[in-house]
């Protein structure tokens, strides 16, 4: 019998678990270990943020599906990973502090043979001062965070409907922020929102973003073909922006968020100081707050982890500057160099380098946009570490499966206001998701799989893959069908 263990159930670890789960079948264990005890769709987590859905349509609780499904879950935290064993432990183990309630820091130390890291992200708020809820800026990382967001947003309207101007900032809160494309869904919800209630024209908004330009998004922009007409995503995204009048701020760097200041540093090196009634800033992320040990318990963090936290797997990391990067330094099969039975999936992973090109300022601060991996590649790099899992499980002398973002597509549709009949979004889908130079000269990308439309039935597309992927996150009758 063998033990598959997945740190963290969000959108790769939950994945990972019900296709593990499929495939292997009774006769091997699949654990789970997760801090939180629900599920989340985040991408919906937009529309509670405006106040457009319930918290009670994003999340559900994760035992009774892992219950079902025979998963053993642990409702902890990972806090180490020993892939060598110990003197009380022949197998790899990882040691969990469990945040179930009673039994808060209660440590438990569990062995595996295979082990994949989807931890996911650790929303880095600290990163700069004052950013974030708990500081003096608004979020929708969470569904918590999104709740509370909606709650300001309603009471900013009734401002001002009360005779009030406001100034809603909307972005990312570091120069080294991924997800761009959150913010940009979210600013225009937001846009939707004031227009819903006609307080619009007594609202100014301002986009803040570490992009070098619009429609850059984290993976150097796009290049599409649109009615027969090749265009750019920077075209495409400035034309949405100028039909909305929204201001937006490119190549920023919050340095700092006051109450009711955001200041922050361009790619010019100038600083500024943006006022606003009310900031939703994403934050950077890190990894999970992993230690690794070797068997003689010498910490082997630095060799495993890169120094963000993110696991270390088969990639080049020594590329060097960005004329050398190339397609072929991105990871294939998601394994660890150091020890071949842990892989990493989603976020967890640490991506050799940027896509977007590297930008510093003068003053030498990094403003450059991290590289996204969350959404569609999180569960399609998921699925595939699993099958590669299962086929040394059952003795399969198969090569390892692979599913690299430089041969991956992905789609991509972001709202831009929810209503049945005047909503809208932008659809967009991309091939490769890393582009490719050498193969796409021109491009980096295939154009017969790169595109780009914005309308209402992008919206509909919206919901309908918000209903889809939580019948399948809940493992209902033929969940699998579903594609990742």
């Amino acid at each position: 019998m063998a033990k598959l263990v997945i740190l963290g159930a969000g959108v790769a670890g939950h994945t990972a678990a019900l296709h593990a789960k499929r495939m292997l079948g009774s006769h091997h264990d699949v654990i789970v270990v997760s801090p939180n005890s629900n599920w989340n769709w985040i991408p919906s987590n937009i529309w509670v943020g405006v106040g457009k859905m319930p918290v009670s349509k994003v999340v559900f609780p994760l035992a009774p599906v892992y219950k079902k499904k025979g998963i053993d879950f642990h409702q902890a935290r990972a806090v180490e990973i020993h892939p060598e064993g110990s003197d009380a432990h022949q197998r790899g183990y990882v040691v969990a502090e469990s945040t179930k309630a009673g039994q808060e820091g209660t440590r438990e130390e569990i062995e595996y043979d295979y082990l994949i890291n989807c931890t996911g992200p650790k929303l880095n708020f600290g990163a700069t001062e004052g950013l974030g809820p708990e500081g003096n800026s608004l979020s929708v990382c969470t569904s918590a965070h999104a709740e509370e967001t909606s709650k300001h947003l309603a009471a900013a309207i009734e401002r001002i409907k009360a005779g009030e101007k406001m100034r809603f900032v909307v972005g990312t809160g570091h120069g080294t922020c991924t997800c761009e494309g959150a913010a940009f869904e979210y600013t225009f919800n937001l846009d939707f929102a004031l227009r819903e209630a006609g307080v619009r024209d007594k609202a100014e908004v301002v986009y803040l973003t570490n992009e070098a330009q619009l429609g850059d998004f984290g993976v150097g922009g796009l290049i599409f073909t649109q009615q027969g007409f090749q265009t750019t995503s920077k075209l495409w995204t400035e034309s949405f922006f100028r039909e909305r009048g929204i201001q937006a701020i490119l190549g920023a760097h919050c340095t700092k968020v006051e109450p009711g200041v955001v200041h922050y540093e361009q790619l010019d090196g100038s600083f500024h100081e943006l006022s606003f009634d009310f900031a939703m800033l994403l934050p950077p992320f890190r990894g999970a707050d992993l230690k690794a040990y070797d068997r003689e318990g010498n910490d082997i963090s630095d060799k495993v982890f890169n120094p963000a936290g993110f696991l270390k797997v088969d990639a080049n990391y020594a590329a060097g500057g960005y004329e050398n990067w190339r397609a072929e330094d991105w990871p294939k099969t998601y394994q660890s160099p150091m020890y071949d039975n842990i892989f990493a999936a989603g976020i967890a992973f640490a991506p050799p380098h940027q896509i977007s090109q590297p930008r510093t300022s003068p003053n030498g601060t990094v403003i450059t946009p991290a590289p996204p991996r969350t959404g569609m590649p999180s569960g399609m790099i998921a699925k595939a570490v699993v099958q590669t899992i299962v086929d040394r499980v059952k003795g399969v002398g198969a090569p390892a499966h692979e599913a690299p973002m430089t041969g991956m597509g992905a789609a991509c549709v972001a709202s831009a206001g929810m209503s049945f009949l005047g909503g809208s979004a932008a659809a967009m889908t991309m091939h490769p998701v890393v582009p490719d130079w050498q193969k796409y000269p021109n491009t980096g990308r295939d154009l017969k799989g790169t595109s780009g439309e914005i309308g209402l039935a992008g919206h509909w597309m919206k919901h309908l893959l918000h209903v889809l992927f939580l019948y399948k996150a809940k493992a209902r009758p033929f969940w699998w069908i579903i594609p990742e």
